[in-house]
């Protein structure tokens, strides 16, 4: 197996008719999907989503690929092909498009529909070309032949990529469910064809590479939502994907079914499943829909509500309804209902969500206590099943953490590829397709680029490590006037102290040392106040750490006189 490398350098300059391929994101995490593909000069990019923060990256809202490797070559991208309309590979979209925006966007009906909808709030009107199955297009030297895939939204595609380099087909997010609620089923029959014509490389999603065998039918999920509805005897909350279509119409099934009105809750979800809906993906009853500012005239036990905030996301419907800071109330018998995963790292925001709704006195159903979800990716049966059809020169794992390349890595190996034909890269590592061999050749920056509110690329990791400390921690200032010839003491030192757990008294007995301090850097002819304001900072909290064992964030203000 090729693996990479932390001391790779900038790659070579490409061969001629080979294919250079760069992961800006989605190898070692589940999210920012992004792949730059380039051939001859020019450039198509597969999918570009967004990454959801974790705990330990307060105030960020998402974060984004970094465009920087293509920002100086944006005239030569021929085109995005998004393979569908989850946030992971379509949320960073209207952040490329600001850069560009004509840059052509292909994709399936629904994908385009929900990514203008999104462009629409960022008033961009976007240069796009919906394709189906079946289809192929050029772009460029890239022509591109587009494949169902069956996944937990409609109209997934997986996309073949020809050029004078070989075929690269890339699957996209996928599963094999044989009994799917729209009857859509993944094509196996063109992979097999594309097998036979002779796969260069397959780049194929890992994230259930550990899972073995295979995914449950998204039809055994519709009994056990049933049940949950006609035995609850209040109102039933739903939460879920707001792309989640199949999950979501089979929730409006039954509440239709028991004679229950349904309100959507959460702006993302209401655009999306109107979206759905206007496009024929949802089929919705006359009258089943009602204004979600309306349901407190509706009977509880008449009642189910449709939100967003599966994965405790502290702004979402959900979450909000758990901390009691929603219009709708949780009340003593509801029914909250967790249909669908827990994506890794928000077990503990999840769990945070599920105890506050406990509280209020409403029963959960979740995946740990009931069959209300399965997944929307492959699990390790059918990733084999894929690499068996397609037989594949060179392999690529996409699509996951590293423990999930790693795994898918080695069902390739067992299925005859050769080891040193798998190439397990992460984000930036740059893998050139040349005379049929895949190899890492270089790598490229590709860091996190942090979304806060309006702001794109301000935060950097040294803004976030200090906004760590400072929750953690806390953060004391001390603020002295200095005699900028000199270097003396003119006044203070004046110490203020936030989050720090420290008795503001204690500080009276410690202010001598800082004194003593300034004064032996004053008579050694010290007046650079930088150099001052390290004496400080290193006086208090060499205090701090060994009276309180605490490291707080110390900003020492100095003012010169």
């Amino acid at each position: 197996m090729s693996h990479p490398h932390p001391e790779l350098g900038p790659p070579p300059t490409l061969p001629e008719g080979g294919l250079r391929i760069v992961a800006l994101g989605g190898l070692g995490e589940i999210g920012r999907n992004m792949a730059v593909f380039e051939y001859d000069g020019r450039l198509l990019v597969v999918d570009c989503g967004v990454l959801f923060p974790e705990p330990d990256q307060p105030g960020v809202d998402l974060i984004l690929p970094d465009f920087e490797y293509i920002r100086d070559r944006l005239d030569d991208v021929e085109a995005v092909v998004l393979t569908h309309a989850h946030e992971d590979h379509i949320g960073a979209v209207p952040y490329l498009l600001r850069e560009r925006r004509d840059i052509p966007l292909i994709g399936s009906k629904l994908t385009l529909a929900l990514i203008e909808a999104k462009l629409t709030e960022h008033r961009i009107q976007p240069t796009k070309l919906e394709v189906i199955e079946g289809e192929r297009h050029v772009f460029g030297p890239f022509d591109c032949e587009f494949l169902a895939v069956n996944h937990s939204i409609p109209d997934a595609l997986a996309v073949a990529i020809r050029t004078p380099a070989g075929i690269v087909l890339h699957t996209g997010d996928f599963r094999m469910d044989q009994l799917p609620s729209d009857g859509r089923l993944t094509d196996l029959g063109g992979f097999a064809r594309l097998g036979t014509e002779g796969v260069d490389l397959l780049m194929s999603d890992s994230t259930n590479a550990e899972v073995p065998g295979f995914v449950t039918s998204e039809r055994e999920i519709a009994p056990v939502i049933d049940e949950v509805i006609r035995t609850s005897e209040q109102r039933v909350i739903v939460a879920s994907f707001a792309s989640h279509v199949h999950r979501i119409q089979q929730v409006m099934d039954s509440a239709a079914r028991h004679r229950r009105k349904v309100a959507l809750v959460g702006r993302s979800m209401v655009r999306n499943m109107g979206v759905a809906r206007d496009l024929g993906y949802l089929k919705v009853p006359p009258g089943l829909i009602v204004d979600s500012r309306d349901i407190e005239e509706w009977p509880p036990e008449d009642v189910v509500l449709i939100c967003t905030g599966s994965q405790g996301e502290p702004m979402a419907a959900l979450s909000r309804m758990a901390n009691r800071d929603h219009p709708i109330r949780i009340a003593e018998g509801d029914t909250v209902l967790l249909a669908s995963s827990l994506v890794p790292g928000n077990e503990t925001a999840v769990n945070k969500v599920i105890n506050g709704l406990t509280r209020w006195g409403a029963r959960v159903v979740h995946k740990g206590n009931a069959k209300v979800h399965v997944s929307g990716h492959a699990a390790a049966g059918e990733l084999l099943y894929v690499l068996n059809l397609t037989r594949p020169s060179n392999f690529m794992p996409v699509h996951g953490e590293w423990r999930h390349l790693r795994a898918h890595a080695r069902l390739a190996a067992l299925t005859g590829v050769p080891e040193d034909h798998i190439v397990i890269a992460e984000d930036g590592v740059v893998v050139d397709l040349v005379d049929g061999r895949a190899k890492i050749v270089g790598a490229v920056h590709a860091g996190y680029v942090y979304v806060d509110g309006s702001s794109v690329g301000e935060i950097t990791d040294t803004s976030l490590k200090d906004r760590r400390i400072l929750g953690d921690e806390g953060f004391i200032s001390v603020v002295i006037v200095v005699d900028s010839n000199t270097g003396k003491l003119t006044a203070g030192p004046e110490i203020h102290a936030r989050g720090s757990g420290i008795d503001p008294m204690q500080f009276d007995e410690f202010i001598p040392q800082i004194e003593r301090a300034l004064a032996e850097k004053a008579a050694d002819g010290v007046v650079d106040m930088q150099e001052i304001r390290r004496v400080v900072r290193r006086t208090v909290g060499r205090w701090v750490s060994d009276t309180y064992r605490r490291r707080p964030m110390i900003i020492p203000v100095v003012v010169e006189v």
